[in-house]
């Protein structure tokens, strides 16, 4: 499938106090990627939860944080599926530089959930066919 990508600033509020971003920063980076890839695809993640009665929850993920970014770097946050199971999206994700040297790279498993009994459930059928396409 193919790659998805959202540019990112960092800013100052991103970093920690050696002036790198600090680390938990990072995952807020990928799940606005995850989330402007669904919005692409013409999901809302507010939409589904209220029409379709369905979230999207990570599950786990698994990061190497390999150079740091600093503040006021211009990013590029990647998303690829590397599965689409039943209930599940696998994606790999990494956030590069400018240069485009990777930064971070991770492996992120996100859940399709019923928002009522938050329990696993099946990826709507519109969304997987939408997923399928790109």
């Amino acid at each position: 499938m193919t790659e998805f990508s959202w540019p990112v600033r960092v800013y100052y509020e991103d970093t920690d106090a050696g002036g790198v971003v600090y680390h938990a920063n990072y995952l807020a980076f990928m799940e606005r990627a995850r989330t402007e890839w669904l919005r692409s695809l013409g999901f809302g993640q507010r939409e589904l939860a209220a029409e379709v009665g369905v979230l999207f929850a990570v599950r786990s993920m698994e990061l190497d944080f390999l150079k740091p970014a600093r503040f006021d770097d211009e990013l590029t946050v990647t998303a690829t599926i590397d599965n689409l199971a039943r209930a599940r999206i696998d994606f790999l994700q990494e956030i590069r530089s400018a240069a485009g040297e990777v930064l971070c790279r991770g492996r992120v498993r996100v859940a399709c959930i019923d928002g009522e009994r938050f329990r696993p459930c099946a990826i709507p059928e519109v969304i997987r066919n939408a997923a399928e396409a790109t």
